[in-house]
């Protein structure tokens, strides 16, 4: 089944174009203009991603991507005309998995897409019985009370589960893979985005300022995802064992 791509925006004609060129690769496109019922059309049609405006009529597209972010696990991608790296910051912040500025180039929407969506074939599977959650598997990697579980892509830190968006977990799985190893921006922005770093963006600071919160890490003082200072981020299982 080809995958779901829900637009929300109010611009009639971007909307249209944006839905007629998704459509030629073989995407599943419909389209919402309207913020106040954006949420009921979300959870009618679950799709697989969401191309979402910021400036809606109703209801602003942050307003959306927060209020929804707890229960919707596809992807994010927030659009909006003002090419600001504050609200590029708040959009990541708020559970948005990947931001782009107005106007959109069609071929660089289309790769955010297919790198957004690269990891999908799990992103919806769950299980029903939390006593699964917590045991260790073939498929499951484990850092002291840390447990990552690959087939039900959930995480667990002493036995709760992490409230983590879709890329939170793919930023957790790729320090993980790579524990003890120091990652730099462009490694990380490459895997995560499919492109190249550009040395401006913020966008992967602010999503390890956001997993560092979830996993309860001390920014000043952090265990588990430490900042090597001109190189990147590397992430300490010998830190995940002393907690």
């Amino acid at each position: 089944m080809n995958d779901k791509i829900l637009i929300i925006e109010d611009d009639e004609r971007l909307a249209k174009l944006i839905l007629t060129y998704l459509t030629r690769y073989h995407y599943h496109v419909t389209w919402h203009d309207h913020g106040d019922t954006a949420e009921d059309v979300i959870n009618h049609t679950s799709p697989d991603l969401i191309i979402l405006d910021v400036m809606l009529p109703g209801k602003s597209g942050f307003d959306i991507c927060r209020d929804i972010r707890a229960n919707y696990p596809g992807r994010i991608l927030i659009m909006t005309a003002n090419d600001d790296s504050i609200d590029e910051i708040l959009g990541l912040e708020i559970g948005a998995d990947d931001y782009l500025a107005k106007p959109v180039e069609p071929r660089l929407l289309l790769a955010r897409i297919r790198a957004l969506l690269r990891r999908k074939e799990n992103a919806h599977e769950h299980y029903e019985n939390s006593d699964h959650i917590d045991k260790p598997n073939e498929s499951a990697q484990v850092f002291g009370q840390l447990l990552i579980n690959l087939t039900n892509r959930t995480a667990t830190l002493s036995k709760q589960v992490l409230d983590l968006t879709t890329s939170e977990f793919d930023l957790l799985c790729l320090f993980a893979d790579s524990h003890g190893k120091i990652l730099s921006r462009d490694n990380i922005f490459n895997q995560m985005r499919g492109i190249d770093f550009d040395g401006m963006d913020r966008s992967i600071d602010a999503r390890v300022s956001r997993l560092r919160k979830k996993l309860l890490d001390d920014p000043d003082n952090p265990h588990f995802i430490k900042t090597v200072r001109g190189k990147g981020y590397l992430f300490c299982p010998e830190g995940a064992q002393s907690e």
